[in-house]
This record gives structure tokens, C-alpha cells and sequence, in this order.
């Protein structure tokens, strides 16, 4: 957790609320000198080439292998994650750093979509300039590769605010970077909270890449319609699972719904947040989920045998257990869970299981950004369906049954921008991520991802 004073914001351990350290918060005038730094930069960094671009970016690669372990551990210590997850997201983000840069060339080399012998026409990708980066606290590393990595290799210069929840973690990425040697205004940063990030948009920037809540999103929404200038919003989602009657419900069956809600004490955009169970198996599901949940364990995440550590501050702890003590007031019948542990003094919440869920109620339609998960049942393919859809969001969605039939008409019927078919995995390097509705504009990753922060032109010419 992280608190902004008036010149310092001070980062706290969400395990134990000690003082891990404090960072200085950027003025007005260090925010408009990154922008400028980053404007004196970009046309250089544009007129190199990709390929150039690509050695430069390559350079961070060894670095963050270098310093490894130092990414895992300060995210776990800074922002709660288990060791174990913390390692895989880290490894993760380098893989896809050297993905982006293998795939940089080929995805920003013009396109030629006429050519009739006299006549060619060519589609160029063309960066935009300035992009104020503003991102969350769930990936440290990852979320600069995300919402970054392919900006820069496209010739745009980049601001880039973290949460206030992880700013050591990012003064720490600011010096490995700095390492690296990139041209000086191509990787500014700029820290704060909302009010930095404001500061930033005020800014004489051509294009905003976000990541966080929808509430947020909307409002950046509207500063970039007053700029006239492109957004794209990652934000928040309420995912559901619909889990049909052919599923057997083993133990391994079991282990991945566990994950694909509670992985990260449930904080992750695209967790599984709603799950939808068909009603002969559902009984049977509630107890053995409730069960597997039971098993696991919570403490310090810097302790590799723990399963699950603190959320990321208090304020998210107190919120997720408003949203339970508002089900149970409504109705909600309470299967695991429900409470922070006694024996634990820090941001804790036990692993939640909640079923009789009505619409009214905040677990089922909010977002809930932790360990909670209410379960409801179905009777016809059509009422599942519309259970999924029943949200403002539209990230991701998941579907568990051995029916092909059923799966591909589901892919069409959920709203969102990734569907996955029991449990493959959607997020990939080369597969763009985005959502539908309120869960953002504009995709990352991939071709899509590349193409994102490009001008497009068209060029008509002779052969």
C-alpha cells in the first residue's frame, strides 16, 4: 500500500504495513520536462528504423534477466503476489519483450494491397509520437512490456506513470532501463497518483494507452476526445465461467477453476469473477470447490510455500469485504471463507465462495477485485448465455464443456474481447487482448497490438 503526501509518496508492505521506502513525487514543471524530453526525442528515435529501434530494445532483455530475481522479489514484497506467480509473470514479460522485438520488422513493414503491374499501393505504419503510458499495479514488469515495448519499437516516445501502489518497483524499472542505454526522452517516468497522471494528459501528447479501472477509463475517455487525440483502455472485467453438465469434476478439474479465479488473490482484469454452473452438477461443484479452496494456504508471499498472499493495500482488502458482507446481508449463503484471517496482520482476505447470488447484489454486479466468487446455476444453454452477458463488462469468458457444437456457438454468444474453451490459454504474446463494452477500446499485444499505436497511411505510386 502507498500513500501520497504532498512531496513524497511512501510504499508500504501490504503483508505487515511496514515502510519499504518513498519516492519523490513529480512536480508540474519534471512532468512537462518529460513530455518535452520525450517530444526532443521521438522524431530521432522514429528516423532510425525499426530494425535499429529493435537492437536498442534487445539491450533490455539481458538486463532483465540480470536482475531477475530482483523483479520477483520486489514484486512480491511491494505488491503482494506469491513468489511462485511473481517468477512466472516476470519470466513471462522477458518472453514477450523478446517476442515483440522478433516480430517488430515483420508487423511494421509496409503492407502492399495493390499492385497491378503500373500501380502500387502500400499501407505504412507510421508512429503517432508522444504516448503517455499510465498503468496498474497487477504486472509490475509485465505491464511495461504490454503497454510499452510495442510503442517504442513503432518509433513513439514514451511517459510512463505506474500505480502509486508499486513506486519503488517503478524507480527500480526506471534505473534498469537507464541501464540500457536507450537515446535519452525515449522512456521518461513520472510518479504520483491520479493527480500526476492528470498533470500528464495536459500535456502535449498524441496518444493515451491506459490500464485500469473503468471509471477511470471513461473520463481519460472524454480528455482524449477534448485533445482529439486516440485512447486505448485495458480496463476492469467481471469474466464468467459457465461450467455444462459434461464436466467431470475431479480434483485437477478443480485446481483450474481455483486458479482461474483466485490466482493473484483474485486480482487480475481477466480472473474468472462470475462462475455459472449447470444445475445437476452444481451442488457437487460448490462443495468440491469449496473444499480445494479450504486446502490453501495465505501468508507472506516472499515464502515460496504459500498459495495466496495479501491484496496489493488495505483500502482493496476493506472493499472486497464490503462486497461479501453485502451479498450475506441480501441473502448470500457463505461456503468458504468470508472473513480476513485472524492470525494475519496485514491487507488478507480468505479465499470466498458464495452461492443463492441475486442480480442486486455487489459481488455479482461490480467488479470484484479479490478473492471472492459467487457461484449461480442454470437449467437451459440460452440461460447460461445470458447469465454470462449479464454484466457492463466484457473481457474475457470461459467455457467448460466437451460439447464442440455448444463451444463454438458459445465463442459467438459471449460478449467479450477473449473467449477460452476449457482453460487453453488466450493470453499470448501474439493474440491481441482487449475487451468489449466497459472493459475498454483498443487492443494490445500482437499484430493488432503493433498496428495500435501506428498512423496508418496509405502511399499510391508507380512501380
Amino acid at each position: 500500500m502507498s500513500a501520497q503526501g504532498h512531496e513524497k509518496i511512501i510504499s508500504y508492505n501490504p503483508t505487515n504495513s511496514e515502510v519499504l521506502g518513498e519516492v519523490e513525487v513529480s512536480s508540474l514543471d519534471e512532468v512537462k520536462s518529460k513530455v518535452l524530453s520525450a517530444r526532443s526525442a521521438q522524431k530521432e528515435w522514429a528516423v532510425l528504423g525499426v530494425e535499429k529501434r529493435i537492437q536498442h530494445i534487445k539491450k533490455l532483455i539481458p538486463l532483465f534477466e540480470k536482475n531477475k530475481e530482483a523483479f520477483v522479489r520486489r514484486t512480491s514484497e511491494e505488491m503482494g503476489m506469491a513468489h511462485s506467480l511473481s517468477k512466472s509473470i516476470v519470466d513471462s514479460a522477458i518472453s514477450d519483450l523478446q517476442w515483440n522485438c522478433d516480430h517488430a520488422a515483420k508487423y511494421l513493414a509496409n503492407d502492399v494491397v495493390f499492385d497491378d503491374g503500373n500501380e502500387i499501393n502500400e499501407i505504412v505504419y507510421e508512429p503517432y509520437g508522444v504516448i503517455a503510458c499510465i498503468v496498474a499495479w497487477n504486472f509490475p514488469l509485465a505491464n511495461f512490456v504490454i503497454s510499452a515495448s510495442q510503442a517504442l519499437l513503432a518509433g513513439n516516445s514514451v511517459v510512463m506513470k505506474y500505480s502509486e501502489e508499486i513506486v519503488l518497483f517503478s524507480k527500480f524499472l526506471e534505473e534498469i532501463i537507464a541501464e540500457a542505454g536507450l537515446p535519452e526522452g525515449v522512456v521518461n517516468f513520472v510518479y504520483g497518483d491520479g493527480t500526476t497522471g492528470q498533470m500528464l494528459f495536459e500535456q502535449d501528447i498524441d496518444f493515451i494507452s491506459f490500464t485500469g479501472s473503468s471509471a477511470t477509463g471513461r473520463k481519460l475517455y472524454k480528455k482524449a476526445a477534448e485533445k482529439f487525440i486516440p485512447i486505448a483502455l485495458e480496463l476492469g472485467g467481471s469474466s464468467p465461467a459457465i461450467v455444462f453438465e459434461d464436466c467431470v469434476l475431479d480434483e485437477a478439474f478443480m485446481e483450474q477453476l481455483f486458479w482461474a479465479r483466485f490466482s493473484n488473490t483474485g486480482q487480475f482484469c481477466d480472473n474468472l469473477k462470475r462462475l455459472i454452473v449447470h444445475q445437476n452438477i452444481f451442488d457437487e461443484c460448490v462443495e468440491k470447490l469449496s473444499s480445494f479452496a479450504k486446502s490453501k494456504t495465505i501468508g507472506d508471499p516472499l515464502n515460496p510455500d504459500i498459495d495466496l498472499g495479501p491484496l496489493v493495500a488495505e483500502r482493496q482488502a476493506v472493499k472486497v469485504e464490503e462486497q461479501v458482507k453485502d451479498a450475506l446481508a441480501k441473502g448470500a449463503i457463505l461456503h468458504c471463507g468470508g472473513k480476513r484471517p485472524a492470525e494475519l496482520n496485514g491487507a488478507f482476505y480468505e479465499p470466498t465462495i458464495l452461492t443463492n447470488i441475486t442480480p442486486d447484489m455487489a459481488v455479482w454486479n461490480e467488479e470484484v477485485f479479490g478473492p471472492a466468487l459467487p457461484v449461480v446455476s442454470f437449467d437451459t444453454y440460452e440461460e447460461a448465455i445470458k447469465l454470462a452477458n449479464d454484466t457492463e463488462y466484457g473481457l474475457t469468458g470461459y467455457v467448460f464443456t466437451n460439447d464442440k457444437d455448444i463451444l463454438q456457438k458459445a465463442f459467438t454468444d459471449i460478449k467479450a474481447g477473449g473467449v477460452s474453451a476449457n482453460q487453453n490459454h488466450f493470453y499470448r504474446p501474439e493474440n491481441p487482448f482487449g475487451g468489449y463494452k466497459a472493459s475498454g477500446l483498443g487492443r494490445q499485444g500482437g499484430k493488432i497490438g503493433f498496428h495500435e499505436v501506428c498512423q496508418i497511411k496509405t502511399v499510391a505510386r508507380s512501380k
